[in-house]
């Protein structure tokens, strides 16, 4: 994702395998129809979170909206000077403290316009602790 590669139309091949087997299993009674339900539900969430990742990693902050806010920063700076500038004191003050305002919002936006690159990214050790491990899943239980 932090390289743009995947696309909504590629999918995990064993989510879908997975979800594709249990729809086409046929319950006998309701406790199979409702325990199939749940099964497809649980697989569905993570192909909904994958593609929210997915169309998060595509999305940027334009040009025209970096233009909108920067010229409403400026605006709001002139209008802070404009109304004290009978005082130059109070003026400096307040104008420093609405551009660091406006230095840290933009500073925030740049960093988070783009989630999965970067030094404040969102890795992948929150879904890694959720896939087992191949030690796991690979060995027979013992009685």
């Amino acid at each position: 994702m932090a390289h743009e590669h995947l696309t909504l139309a590629t999918l995990p091949t064993h989510l879908v395998e997975a979800l594709q087997l249990t729809v086409s299993l046929n319950p006998q009674d309701d406790a199979q129809r409702t325990a199939q339900r749940e099964i497809v539900a649980a697989l569905q969430r993570p192909l909904d979170a994958r593609r929210q990742r997915i169309i998060v990693s595509q999305s940027n902050v334009g040009p025209v909206k970096w233009a909108a806010i920067l010229l409403q920063g400026l605006c709001a700076l002139i209008a802070i000077a404009m109304v004290h500038s009978d005082n130059r004191l109070a003026c400096a003050i307040a104008v420093a403290m609405f551009a660091t305002g406006i230095a840290l919002s933009s500073l925030l936006i740049a960093a988070y316009s783009r989630p999965f690159t970067g030094e404040i990214s969102v890795g992948t050790e929150l879904l890694q602790q959720v896939v087992p491990s191949e030690t796991t899943t690979s060995q027979p239980k013992s009685r």
